[in-house]
């Protein structure tokens, strides 16, 4: 029996790395792609295969996907976009660069992915597109409208796709995940550090006694509500091995939570409520 396959990006560590290490256990034929060439040879040496995918660069996008689709001899069952960063910051200090340049990884690389597998999956007459991302892609949070509005936009683009994939037998799938266990605020300091002026900022006493001071604290425990990176991997199962996959899988209490408080509160209730923390 054929091995069913899956590509998975952004899985130097976090979600990704879990991901992939617990399908190639499960009997997927899972295909680890990373953005560095270094972080590939380290899965390559745990026995996973890991083509090098950057999301900002094209070609990387062309190659791997040929490469998965050598092993495979031509198929590919699942894909999970999963490789994200953020730019932590008041979006009246997000230059235009910075946009540009999340929305570059964050959007327009996976959709440069996900449209790459489609005739891939059109021509089987199934598969299975899974988009990470967030409850900041249905709820907003201060200091981080650069991350926000790329899942906003993930979510907007993956509903539309689910839409127009119905009569194909390719399931579009988002996985809403809340606070997990990862190094997205390590990652976040060199992107910040580069795009954010905050000393020159209006806010830099707010940056001084709030966002630079947990964006520069190492963690020492969880926090609340935080789960590990199973968490989501459990969810990516169902997703992927349900014979009817749900449009959304919400992963964390905070995210349930604020889905739930999203139906029922007014906007203004709901800001209130964010605003608290």
């Amino acid at each position: 029996m054929t091995r069913r396959s899956i590509l998975i990006t952004g899985c130097s560590s976090g979600i990704g790395a879990d991901a992939a290490r617990t399908l190639h256990a499960r009997g997927w034929q899972v295909f680890a792609s990373c953005r560095a060439e270094a972080d590939c040879e380290r899965l390559r040496a745990e026995g996973l295969r890991s083509p090098r995918l950057d999301y900002d660069a094209p070609d990387t996008i062309r190659t791997a996907l040929a490469q998965v689709l050598e092993a495979t001899g031509g198929t590919l069952d699942a894909v999970f976009n999963n490789g994200a960063f953020a730019i932590p910051g008041a979006v009246e200090d997000v230059p235009r660069e910075a946009l540009r340049a999340i929305f570059e990884t964050n959007l327009f690389g996976v959709h440069d992915l996900t449209r790459a597998v489609i005739p891939v999956m059109r021509a089987q007459r199934h598969g299975r597109i899974i988009n990470c991302s967030s409850v900041l892609g249905f709820v907003p949070m201060k200091w981080r409208g650069a991350y926000v509005s790329t899942k906003y936009a993930m979510e907007g683009l993956s509903d539309v796709l689910r839409l127009e994939m119905a009569e194909t037998g390719i399931d579009v799938v988002l996985i809403e995940p809340g606070p997990i266990t990862s190094r997205i605020r390590e990652n976040s300091r060199q992107p910040f550090e580069t795009w954010i002026d905050w000393q020159g900022s209006a806010r830099k006493a707010q940056y001084e006694a709030s966002l630079l001071k947990r964006l520069y604290r190492d963690k020492d425990r969880p926090d609340t509500f935080e789960l590990p990176p199973a968490a989501v991997t459990r969810k990516l199962i169902r997703a992927l091995e349900a014979p009817r996959p749900r449009p959304r899988y919400r992963v964390t209490t905070p995210t349930h939570l604020m889905a739930l408080a999203r139906r029922v509160l007014t906007t203004r209730a709901l800001d209130r409520i964010i605003a608290r923390g």
